[in-house]
């Protein structure tokens, strides 16, 4: 059995993940961070560690279970941290990760260019709507 160069081995993983692939675990990955929730979750979590009723207002219009269920997926996924605090009443804050911070820039561009170019779409759905 031939020894693979580096390159060879890069260029063998990169054919491992193809999110193009319906069972790649790539893709189970896009659509989580593509999920409204998760990406305001992070959005929010970029002005730093936060506990759960200031995410809750900073996400306008999330639900306490969808909010509980977005936290701990993203948890569970290594992008925020979960902390306890053992007062009365408890005290929970979340905070992105390393992990979590290497996806702020994504975000940031992806949540710019919707508030630049949200009017332009909007005009594109009524032409399209009025055409049909």
């Amino acid at each position: 059995m031939a020894t693979l160069s580096t390159d060879q081995r890069r260029q063998e993983a990169k054919q491992e993940y193809d999110a193009y692939v319906a069972s790649c675990p790539s893709r189970k990955l896009l659509d989580r961070l593509s999920d409204k929730w998760v990406s305001l979750a992070l959005s929010a979590l970029a002005d730093g560690p936060l506990r759960y009723s200031d995410i809750a207002r900073a996400v306008a219009g999330v639900s306490q279970k969808m909010l509980t269920q977005t936290l701990r997926m993203m948890e569970r996924d290594g992008l925020v941290s979960r902390r306890v605090t053992p007062t009365v009443p408890v005290r929970v804050d979340y905070e992105l990760t390393p992990l979590g911070w290497t996806l702020m820039p994504l975000m940031y561009a992806v949540k710019e260019w919707a508030e630049i170019h949200v009017e332009e779409v909007e005009a594109a759905r009524i032409a399209y709507d009025a055409a049909l």
